[in-house]
């Protein structure tokens, strides 16, 4: 077999691999947004969006995702404006500060840290930072908080993985001419390679958005399950993927169609961070 075969042939698994990727993209969508559609139909979307009540077994049935919404927005936010900072902060750590002897041992953490399962961060989280939050602050534990501190640790080896691949990715010259001009080391690592990787950290925080967005099985565990509107960061709440997870297994007809068109709504969450995600590196290629 010549080189030229060679080149025919991974084309040819390239492009197939491209068409298995966009196929499975769309049979998603279509799943979802066919399945979804009955339930808007007959609940109307504005009342499915907006609606405060969710009362599945009630006479009239009543399907509000409103406070869900919130109450993801919220978790997500709390995780984001705990878990960023320190992501960001450790991977310049990792990248331009840590010895030697050390990276190896933090970098081992990290790594461990990602392939820790969801359900062993949701025990944590019951254990030690539920009971914390209960004893220390006003509530049972199981809230807002909780679950944004769990989501906080959950994101971290995503932000920091990134952040430190980008920060490496660097030319080294950026770092030298900064530090031949006079900057402190770090004014050139703040001042100078920060901005210039910010196309890989906005990477990182949008796709940890997405890992909180998206997390079931640890939010339900501390955050609590309740349809309210979480006025307080004690208060419990109740988030899109909890309610879907917490109900499909006894959901029938319409209720089972409704929580489809939930998985719809998060779809779309998860589309719209795709596309800022895309806005934004774009931004930060041309800076």
């Amino acid at each position: 077999m010549n080189t030229k075969q060679l080149e025919k042939i991974s084309k040819a698994l390239f492009f197939i691999s491209s068409l298995v990727s966009i196929g499975a993209v769309l049979l998603i969508c279509i799943f979802i947004f066919s399945g979804a559609a009955p339930a808007l139909g007959k609940i109307g979307i504005f009342k499915f969006l907006l609606g405060t009540q969710w009362k599945p077994n009630n006479d009239p049935q009543k399907f509000g995702i409103f406070y869900m919404i919130i109450g993801s927005i919220y978790v997500s936010a709390g995780a984001i404006v705990m878990g960023v900072p320190i992501g960001i902060l450790s991977a310049v750590f990792l990248a331009k500060f840590c010895p030697k002897k050390l990276y190896v041992l933090l970098s081992q953490a990290v790594s461990l840290l990602a392939g820790i399962p969801s359900i062993v961060y949701g025990f944590f989280g019951m254990m030690l930072i539920v009971p914390f939050i209960a004893e220390h602050f006003s509530g049972n534990g199981n809230s807002l908080l909780a679950a944004s501190v769990v989501l906080a640790i959950m994101i971290l080896p995503t932000v920091i993985t990134i952040s430190e691949n980008s920060l490496r990715a660097l030319p080294s010259s950026y770092y030298e001419g900064a530090v031949a001009l006079g900057a402190t080391k770090e004014e050139a690592v703040f001042k100078v390679m920060l901005p210039a990787a910010k196309s890989g950290i906005v990477t990182s925080v949008v796709l940890g958005i997405g890992r909180a967005i998206g997390e079931t099985i640890a939010v339900g565990m501390v955050a609590g399950n309740s349809n309210i509107l979480p006025v307080s960061i004690f208060k419990s709440v109740r988030t899109l993927t909890v309610n879907i997870v917490s109900e499909m297994g006894y959901a029938s007809d319409l209720h089972y169609d409704a929580l489809i068109a939930t998985g719809a709504v998060l779809f779309v969450f998860i589309l719209l961070l795709n596309m800022l995600l895309g806005v934004l590196t774009k931004g930060g290629t041309k800076a």
